[in-house]
């Protein structure tokens, strides 16, 4: 199962590397401009101010939009979706990153109660360490892989409990793990070095790209055929 679980990660990861590598560097570097420039942080402002007044409906549009509507879009161009299927993924990805977004909002007010709001590098450790191993391990991951293997079993809960087994569940789960811990470690840094306001605005341009690895593309599934022969 580890085998299995490690040839799919290092497929996504090869494949979309190079993105990632720009994303933490963006958001790096829009987290110290933030705190260096005025001019960046005054434009930075609109998201806080909007995120100010929308709250939990700011969440949820801007993550539904981030981490559902644009790879969608992208998986709809790469005519990556059966035609059959474009409703029903269409409304997954709506709705579940709409969601998630409300969620994400709340634990981040939670973490802020617990831990404070301050920037201090001890701060968002102990905010990294709760997210990466407490709540992604218990809660975040395992319900990602089963609302993402329910999509994969044509939203038929018969059909996904059949194929399930504590196997199946396991190595997605595992997956999802595994990708959280090295894409989000340093972009969970920065969204918690960002004042509490702007941390979900950084977090959903993060988002897109952590969606696009876990949504298997043609890159990393040629990959993952190299590696499988290469054993």
């Amino acid at each position: 199962m580890f085998k299995q679980v490690w040839v799919r990660f290092r497929a996504c990861l090869m494949a979309n590397l190079t993105v990632g590598f720009a994303i933490w560097l963006v958001a790096g570097l829009t987290c110290f401009a933030y705190y260096e420039y005025e001019e960046c942080r005054q434009s930075l402002n609109f998201f806080k101010e909007l995120k100010n007044s929308w709250g939990f409906a700011y969440s949820a549009l801007f993550t539904a939009f981030f981490g559902g509507m644009l790879p969608y879009l992208i998986l709809l161009f790469r005519k990556s979706i059966p035609k059959r299927k474009r409703i029903n993924w269409f409304l997954f990805f709506l709705f579940f990153w709409a969601f998630k977004g409300v969620e994400v909002d709340a634990f981040y007010r939670l973490q802020a109660m617990f831990f404070g709001y301050s920037a201090h590098p001890i701060t968002v450790l102990k905010k990294v360490s709760m997210d990466l191993f407490v709540y992604c391990v218990l809660w975040s991951g395992p319900m990602t892989a089963l609302c993402y293997g329910w999509k994969k079993a044509d939203f038929k809960w018969r059909k996904y409990a059949q194929s399930l087994g504590w196997g199946n569940f396991a190595k997605e789960t595992l997956f999802l793990l595994l990708s959280t811990w090295i894409i989000w470690l340093p972009a969970l840094a920065v969204v918690y070095s960002m004042p509490a306001d702007l941390q979900m605005p950084m977090f959903n341009l993060i988002l897109l790209f952590f969606v696009l690895m876990i949504s298997v593309g043609k890159r990393s599934e040629e990959f993952e055929e190299k590696c499988l022969k290469s054993g």
